[in-house]
């Protein structure tokens, strides 16, 4: 059975430069239209580009997709066609079940109407029917935790609300296809958690969808394959580790310098680190034990958690791994506590290493704890680089 919802074979869209152009062509494009002569938009005319050049991809069901690249690479410009803003100049796209999206801010929505009043609007938009919206009113009024500014014109509102408002309607509209820009980066980190653990639940429930982001620790959390853009077309497609990869050798020049924000969560509504301690220090010998303590609060019992710890060198992940990989599991009991990661014995030279540690709740859907940006120093011996030769182990009290 074909469980493709996504189909994009060679498809192209072209754009003017100025504002002359577009009218001169834009009429003249209608005007033939009108007594019915061909276009023939595959060709580009003076003053043209395409935004989008010969891109062909799938999606599956359950499946979710990256796309990465720099700012003017075509990315956004292809969630757009996906969602019916633009129609494609040149190619094919199939899409198999209900879309939803957000990739605008403030799209779909009327500056004169209340946030009560656009959530009716926007989500008549999304296809759902007015019983529908009325069953998850307050879902959607809480999860985009606007409930003091209800019945304020969302003209009002802040881009941050307007994002919150606009996803929570998109994600409670039981979209079978996600169309998610980067617009969710307008939001703190808080509501970015919540977001991103609302989109593993909807892949649970069998929703794909398509994520356009530059954070790159987030798409290496959630995504299993990415498209990385440049200059419109598709330089690179599969496996998210090699396509970040060679997204960062796209900033090589030192005039762009690091152009990814990471940013870090320390705390959910059930889980808390108050604390993060590295024993010896960051400054290690070879062959030191290191570990990473984590003192942390629980509101509730957390079962089978996962702990992930990755290790950058450069553009490159050196490492990376589970308490799973070790076959070891955790339980937290509601209350305080420490977590303790055990890395003995590092055989390492001359090294200075990006650590990055989130712990998952199980299933791996909701991020209770993630920080990046860890710097360890490893003090040079004469010993020699090799892969994956961490020994992990794990406390937790």
């Amino acid at each position: 059975m074909d469980d493709v919802v996504i189909r994009v074979s060679g498809v192209s869209k072209k754009f003017s430069r100025n504002l002359k152009s577009l009218m001169k062509y834009g009429f003249y494009d209608i005007t033939r239209n009108i007594i019915g002569v061909d276009v023939k938009s595959e060709n580009l005319r003076s003053d043209e580009f395409w935004s989008v050049d010969n891109v062909s991809f799938e999606l599956r069901k359950g499946e979710i997709l990256g796309l990465i690249g720099r700012n003017g690479s075509g990315k956004s410009t292809m969630l757009k066609m996906l969602n019916g803003i633009y129609l494609p100049d040149k190619g094919k796209m199939e899409i198999k079940g209900k879309v939803g999206a957000l990739i605008d801010v403030g799209a779909g929505f009327h500056n004169l109407l209340t946030g009560r009043e656009n959530i009716y609007v926007n989500g008549s938009i999304l296809g759902m029917k007015k019983e529908e919206i009325d069953k998850k009113f307050d879902e959607i009024v809480k999860f985009a935790e606007i409930e003091d500014f209800l019945d304020s014109p969302t003209r009002n509102y802040s881009s941050g609300m307007y994002v919150r408002l606009g996803f929570a309607i998109a994600v409670h509209s039981s979209p079978e296809i996600l169309l998610v820009d980067e617009l969710l980066a307008v939001g703190d980190l808080g509501f970015q958690a919540k977001c991103f653990n609302k989109i593993g639940e909807l892949k649970k429930n069998g929703t794909s969808i398509i994520l356009v982001t530059h954070n790159m620790y987030k798409l290496a959390s959630f995504v299993e394959k990415a498209i990385l853009f440049e200059k419109g077309r598709i330089i690179f497609y599969g496996e998210v580790s090699k396509a970040i990869e060679q997204y960062k050798t796209l900033f090589k020049d030192a005039k762009y310098g690091d152009q990814e924000i990471e940013k870090a969560i320390t705390s959910t509504d059930d889980f808390c680190v108050s604390n993060v301690e590295f024993l010896p220090s960051r400054d290690l010998n070879p062959g030191d034990t290191f570990i990473i303590k984590l003192d942390y609060e629980s509101k509730v019992d957390l079962n089978n958690i996962e702990i992930e710890i990755r290790i950058d060198k450069g553009n490159r992940i050196y490492f990376q791994a589970t308490n799973r990989s070790y076959n070891i599991i955790i339980n937290i009991k509601k209350g305080k506590g420490c977590i303790e990661i055990i890395i003995p014995n590092i055989p390492i030279n001359d090294f200075e290493a990006t650590f990055s540690i989130t712990i998952w709740k199980q299933n791996r859907e909701i991020i209770l704890f993630w920080w990046k940006n860890i710097k360890v120093n490893f003090r040079p011996v004469n010993l020699c680089l090799s892969d994956n030769f961490l020994n992990l182990s794990f406390k937790s009290s």
